[in-house]
């Protein structure tokens, strides 16, 4: 017999990802049976100008049977906890521009190495994979649940986007595949980051971004390069986004010291119990599937029983 709680883990995911799922799916079988197609939609930088398209199409292309099942096991099960929370449409939102401005750094990324090693390779190398727009998601994850942990691991979910990264420059210095998406996976969680953290509109608010201490840069590194990093990050922050209490306080965040009814550190701190609230009711939700599978079992049999 199936195990009911095993059962509820396939249910729940969203149109829009089964959709997305099946994208992933149909272009892997696709370049699998037409390899030329991989000439058009992943992205080779030699081949950009005029193929433009494939700054979009490259995202959506998996190469492999690891990066197919990845990216649309990833998709399902991160979408479940994400879309209800962002919205339909904000959640495709984020994922076209991480996608785009993903493929658009790769591509400005490879043609520099190239102009500084005069090696061809970087710009024939076909780049692709949905791993930068998961990367870009697990950050989602990470502002909405930070202290959530991940059973049986026992880590907290804040640290999942970091742990990918040190697991993906680790294991480039010993295999070539990880080194060809690691790019992908940088760019993919920076921009990420880049959106929630200053662009992404709230609905209840319309402020933008999420400019909490525990959404800061310096959360991605240990404690204890945080002094390092923070003056750093200070200094980007201001170069790429204009954020400074200067501008915060013309936008009318704050006056003095107090801080408006409504202003972005209550809402981040509004979302992230948003966050945890839909979590605690998906999970009862699946709890409550699985006691009803399990006490109609437990009718067919006595009822068998009993015809015996």
């Amino acid at each position: 017999m199936s195990s009911p709680t095993g059962a509820s883990l396939f249910t729940g995911y969203t149109r829009l990802c089964k959709g997305l799922a099946v994208v992933l799916v149909s272009g892997y079988i696709a370049v699998q049976i037409f390899p030329s197609l991989l000439t058009y939609l992943a992205l080779i930088p030699a081949r950009t100008i005029p193929f433009g398209w494939n700054l979009i199409t490259a995202g959506y292309i998996e190469q492999t049977v690891q990066g197919v099942l990845s990216s649309t096991i990833g998709l399902l099960f991160i979408g479940k906890l994400l879309e209800p929370i962002w919205g339909t449409r904000e959640f495709l939102k984020f994922i076209f521009i991480v996608n785009f401005l993903t493929s658009v750094c790769v591509f400005i990324t490879t043609i520099s190495l190239y102009y500084v090693t005069m090696q061809e390779n970087y710009l024939y190398v076909p780049l692709s994979g949905f791993s930068g727009v998961l990367s870009g998601l697990l950050v989602g994850v990470k502002q909405i649940i930070p202290d959530q942990e991940v059973s049986p691991l026992k880590i907290k979910v804040k640290w999942l986007p970091s742990i990918m990264l040190l697991l993906a420059i680790a294991l480039s210095f010993f295999t070539i595949a990880p080194a060809t998406y690691l790019p992908i996976l940088i760019f993919g969680t920076y921009i990420g980051w880049i959106y929630l953290r200053y662009f992404q509109r709230k609905q209840e608010t319309r402020l933008k971004g999420d400019p909490s201490d525990e959404f800061a840069f310096s959360t991605f590194f240990p404690e204890f390069m945080r002094p390092v990093i923070d003056p750093i990050a200070s200094i980007f922050d201001r170069m790429l986004c204009g954020r400074s209490e200067a501008s915060a306080d013309a936008r009318g965040y704050t006056v003095g010291s107090a801080s408006l009814p409504g202003s972005d550190p209550i809402e981040a701190t509004r979302r992230r119990e948003r966050g945890a609230r839909a979590l605690e009711e998906r999970l009862a939700t699946e709890r409550l599937t699985a006691t009803g599978a399990k006490s109609k079992t437990d009718e067919s049999d006595t009822d068998a029983t009993e015809n015996v």
